[in-house]
C-alpha cells in the first residue's frame, strides 16, 4: 500500500470516529424536539352580588328589619308591584307607630347611580324613588307631613339583572325637614319665581331643564308640608288662531302638566288646571318670539 492511500485512509478513519463520537456525546445538539407551553386559562372575575337594602328601621323599642324592600327596575321611579307581604306589614305597623308618636317622622332616602337615565320630574332618581315610596306611605294612611324626603347618589349599587332591590333607606328621626319659617321662605321663593313650561304651537309636551325639576321638587315638598296647600297650573296660547280654539288649547296645556305632576306624585287633590288661552300675553304676538313666550304653562302654589 502506497503512503498516499495510507493517509486518505487516515484521514477517512478520522472522520468516521469523530462523527461516531459526535452522534454518541453530542445526542442532545441539534434540533430539539418543541414542546408546547401549557395555556394558562384567563380568569375571568365572578360578577359582583347584586345590592340589596333591607326595609329597616328603629326607634326605641319599635323596629322593622326585613330584607324586602320597595324595588325599582334601573332608570325607572316607578315601584314594582306586588310589595312582598313582610313590607307591607312593616308600612302598616310604622302607620300605627306615627300615630303613636305624633313627634315623630321618618326619613327616606332614595339611592340612583350616576350612569341612570332619570325619567321623572325631579332632580335626580333618588329622590323621585323617595317620593314614590313618600306617596305609597300616603296611600297606607300616612300623613305627607311626616314624611321627609331625599336623593342620593350611590353608584356602588349593583342591579339584579335590571331590578334594583330596595334602593331606597329610612330612618326615624324627632324633626321634620322644614320649619315653619323655612316653608315660608319657600312659598315666597316659588311665587316669585314659579315654573314656567313652554309650548311649540298647537304642541303639548314637556321637556324639562335641571332648574324647571328643581322647582317641582320644591312645590312638591310645600304641598307635602302644608296641610289644605295647593297649586295652580294656568295655560296660556298665543294669539294663532280663533280665541275659543285657544281657550281650549290652554286647558288642554294646563291638564297636560297637571297629569305629569300627577304622574310624579303629586296628588289630584292638589291641583287646579285652568285656561286663560290668549287672553293674557306676556309679550307682543307681532314677533315669533314673543309668540312663543305666550305659549305658556304657569305652575305655582295658591
Amino acid at each position: 500500500m502506497s503512503k498516499s492511500t495510507t493517509s486518505i485512509i487516515g484521514i477517512i478513519l478520522t472522520i468516521a470516529l469523530g462523527v461516531f463520537a459526535y452522534m454518541n456525546l453530542c445526542s442532545s445538539c441539534g434540533l430539539q424536539a418543541v414542546t408546547e407551553e401549557p395555556v394558562e386559562e384567563a380568569v375571568v372575575p365572578a360578577p359582583p352580588d347584586p345590592t340589596s337594602y333591607p326595609f329597616a328601621f328603629s326607634d326605641g323599642d319599635y323596629s322593622c328589619d326585613v330584607n324586602d324592600n320597595y324595588n325599582f327596575n334601573v332608570s325607572s321611579s316607578t315601584i314594582i308591584k306586588p310589595l312582598a307581604q313582610t313590607v307591607t306589614n312593616c308600612v302598616d305597623g310604622l302607620k300605627t307607630f306615627l300615630a303613636d308618636n305624633t313627634g315623630k317622622v321618618i326619613n327616606i332616602t332614595g339611592y340612583y347611580t350616576s350612569d341612570e337615565v332619570n325619567d321623572s320630574a325631579y332632580p335626580n332618581l333618588g329622590l323621585a324613588r323617595a317620593n314614590a315610596v313618600k306617596n305609597h306611605l300616603v296611600d297606607s294612611g300616612i300623613s305627607s307631613t311626616r314624611i321627609n324626603t331625599f336623593g342620593k347618589l350611590m353608584d356602588e349599587m349593583v342591579p339584579d339583572g335590571n331590578v334594583l332591590l330596595g334602593p331606597v333607606t329610612y330612618g326615624i328621626t324627632g324633626e321634620s325637614a322644614d320649619t315653619a319659617d323655612e316653608l315660608k321662605v319657600l312659598y315666597e321663593k316659588i311665587k316669585f319665581d314659579p315654573l314656567v313650561l313652554y309650548f311649540d304651537t298647537a304642541e303639548a309636551s314637556i321637556n324639562l331643564s335641571a332648574e324647571q325639576r328643581q322647582k317641582v321638587a320644591d312645590i312638591s315638598r310645600y304641598l307635602d308640608k302644608v296641610e289644605g296647600a295647593t297649586a295652580s297650573i294656568v295655560g296660556h296660547t298665543d294669539n294663532t288662531g280663533n280665541a275659543a280654539d285657544n281657550m281650549k288649547l290652554g286647558q288642554n296645556r294646563a291638564d297636560f302638566a297637571k297629569n305629569y305632576l300627577m304622574g310624579n306624585g303629586i296628588a289630584e287633590v292638589k291641583i287646579n288646571a285652568t285656561s286663560k288661552g290668549q287672553t293674557q300675553p306676556i309679550e307682543s304676538n307681532a314677533t315669533e318670539e314673543g309668540r312663543a313666550k305666550n305659549r305658556r304653562t304657569v305652575v305655582t302654589l295658591n
